[in-house]
């Protein structure tokens, strides 16, 4: 049921950033952590609808620190103590996870955050597979700009390994211009043309 799957996805997540809380409080200077909010699942038998889930009400203001389209420019996301923090807890999760796993649709109040996803590579991660298109992985790969946050953990910047990957197959394909490798580099519209059509969950 799609109520069982969303309480196991933000349970999922819960775990990473319990992790990631962990590596990052005892940073210097690092600050609060953002915490993904648990979900329960109750059981109403007697029900029409016999599951549902239960958890806190964020009281503030909602604000979604990731967006599903990377075409919308998200201030908040950008500028705020937390948005950014969100950005580094992505990064993080795809650097753990070797670009298998990220967490997408962070958002909440605050530092509390809920109704996250999680998107997979086609083949999963783990035996776990996230209700999000895989697009999202691609689409953070290449929007992610790395903060003080991302610094302060020592994660690699996405930018330099896509220059120099980007670096290295341009100089062997030069003489094979109908090379796969060319193929792989997409100009930007047709990439997010794809993204578009698949990023409904």
């Amino acid at each position: 049921s799609v109520v069982i799957q969303e309480c196991y996805v933000q349970n999922t997540a819960r775990e990473y950033a319990k992790l990631y809380a962990a590596e990052a409080e005892p940073l210097e200077g690092f600050g609060e952590v953002p915490e993904i909010i648990p979900i329960f699942l109750i059981h109403r038998p007697a029900n029409n609808i016999p599951y549902a889930t239960v958890e806190e009400e964020l009281v503030g203001e909602f604000v979604k620190y990731s967006v599903k389209d990377g075409k919308e420019v998200n201030f908040l996301r950008r500028d705020s103590e937390a948005g950014q923090k969100c950005c580094t807890f992505q990064h993080w999760v795809y650097e753990k996870t070797n670009g298998n796993l990220l967490v997408a649709d962070l958002q909440g109040v605050g530092m509390k955050l809920t109704d996250v996803g999680i998107a997979t590579l086609a083949k999963g991660y783990k035996g776990f597979k996230g209700n999000c298109s895989f697009s999202f992985i691609e689409q953070f790969r290449a929007l992610h700009q790395c903060n003080e946050y991302c610094e302060m953990l020592g994660l690699k910047s996405l930018r330099t390994t896509h220059q120099k990957q980007r670096k290295a197959t341009s100089t062997k394909s030069k003489n094979l211009p109908n090379s796969s490798t060319v193929k792989k580099m997409m100009p930007k519209k047709a990439r997010e043309h794809r993204d578009f059509i698949s990023s409904e969950h």
